[in-house]
């Protein structure tokens, strides 16, 4: 063999080719970048956060045809991807106000994490209350599983990594074309769930959203150790550092004996990130950005003090968790006083127990208490946006002034949300109309028999 040959021959092995011919190359499988396709459905649920995932779960288990989007990578949105996971407020004085799939979810999650229930009968005094001692800690990241197990279960088609591109309405039917990781397509639907939590949907189909023009700070959440608190000399440590360092109600909630031990899977550190706005790409890019700087530069600062040269991160949710960006113009605007004063809506169809809590940035939190004895509630109309047909929103989103959605926005009431909107959804197909147009004590009758509590 001619020295040529054999040097062909050696290289053509260490490239892993001795054995492969140019036809079997030429006919490998093509790279899927760009394939595109058709998909027909009842109803999509854009979002896989606290509302999407309940409201794509019950549509499917009314036995719609359900889509459900979600940009990222897992379910969940807030309360595991951003980190707060305490949903709350499913009881008030001392009763439940908010069950069904979400709290089918929240209560599975409990039990298989070996956690217990706060005791819900103990009703702090209102005008010292400590909300969060009836929040119900969980395992994030096994509610993840839960949640897509759930939906799995019901026979909802996720898909993940993917993002509607634009939206249109022909012949009673919506049209979605998505882009996703090698993909694009289009999903022909007769109802949307927009659970965006930033009206992005609403707003993609050219109806009104508002926003104000000062946002409440998101918050990257985060979890420290490598430390002991009880041997640190706080003198020497500046006192803005003070409640990050005792972690606030994570490591003290044991020696104070509260109802609700948070676990040690439940960060509860954050920093500030004045006007996160996860509405684009690029404006949550910078959230994202801003508060992870922050961090790096408390950990810098943190380790030059006595007692936490050795301080670590032990847990960092890998997105900014988001209060307050966009809300729909819907056919009713909740305000501060419906919400304080527990108006009964003739179309209720969830409660909400929460306080007014608007954060703002470098001042004291803004907190009203609700009443003893009153709870807020959702009517059906501030879910569906002027103006729309076949379109439905749930979560933060709903159509309220600022002050009611700095209440409205929290886990237990986007579930419940959740809920009665693919409710109505499906009940819209079945009647062959508008959200609007659906009877409410069809909705009220139908979100009993899937184990929801529906105002009274």
């Amino acid at each position: 063999m001619k020295r040529r040959d054999i040097i062909r021959k050696v290289g053509a092995v260490s490239l892993g080719l001795a054995s492969t011919s140019l036809a079997e190359v030429h006919s490998a499988p093509q790279h899927p970048l760009n394939k595109s396709g058709k998909i027909n459905c009842d109803i999509v649920v854009v979002g896989g956060g606290t509302a999407g995932v309940i409201a794509a779960i019950q549509a499917a288990r009314l036995g719609k045809n359900t889509i459900l989007i979600e940009s990222g990578s897992q379910l969940g949105g807030t309360m595991t991807t951003g980190g707060v996971s305490f949903p709350g407020l499913f009881h008030a004085w001392g009763k439940q106000i908010i069950g069904g799939i979400g709290w089918e979810l929240v209560s599975e999650c409990v039990s298989l994490n070996g956690d217990k229930l706060p005791d819900f009968s103990v009703i702090p005094d209102n005008t010292t209350i400590r909300h969060w001692r009836h929040q119900i800690a969980i395992n994030s990241s096994l509610y993840t599983l839960i949640a897509e197990e759930k939906c799995l279960q019901a026979g909802v088609k996720v898909r993940y990594y993917e993002s509607p591109a634009s939206i249109s309405f022909k012949r009673n039917n919506w049209l979605v074309k998505t882009v996703g990781k090698g993909t694009s397509t289009e999903i022909s639907c007769n109802q949307i769930i927009d659970c965006t939590g930033n009206a992005c949907i609403t707003a993609m189909a050219g109806f009104e959203v508002l926003r104000e023009d000062e946002t409440q700070p998101g918050s990257l959440i985060f979890s420290l150790d490598g430390y002991e608190y009880d041997d640190l000399d706080l003198i020497k440590i500046p006192f803005k550092y003070h409640n990050l360092l005792r972690q606030q109600m994570l490591t003290r909630s044991l020696s104070e004996n509260t109802p609700n031990n948070f676990p040690s899977t439940v960060p509860y550190n954050y920093v500030y990130v004045p006007s996160a706005d996860s509405t684009t790409s690029v404006t949550h890019t910078e959230a994202n950005i801003y508060g992870r700087n922050e961090l790096l530069k408390i950990i810098r600062e943190l380790r030059s003090y006595p007692g936490c040269e050795n301080i670590r991160i032990s847990n960092l949710k890998s997105e900014t968790a988001i209060r307050e960006t966009y809300r729909i113009l819907g056919l009713y605007t909740v305000t501060r006083e419906d919400y304080i004063e527990g108006v009964d809506f003739e179309d209720a169809i969830s409660y909400s127990f929460y306080p007014v809590d608007l954060h703002r940035e470098g001042k004291k939190i803004h907190q009203e208490y609700l009443k003893e004895g009153v709870v807020g509630k959702i009517p059906l109309r501030s879910l569906i946006p002027k103006g729309s047909k076949n379109l439905m929103v749930a979560g933060r989103c709903l159509s309220s002034d600022r002050m009611a959605n700095s209440a409205l926005r929290v886990q237990a009431s986007c579930m419940g949300m959740g809920q009665a909107a693919a409710v109505t959804a499906s009940l819209a197909i079945e009647l062959n109309t508008s959200p609007e147009k659906v009877p409410i004590n069809k909705i009220h009758a139908e979100l009993r028999n899937q184990g929801a509590i529906v105002p009274a």
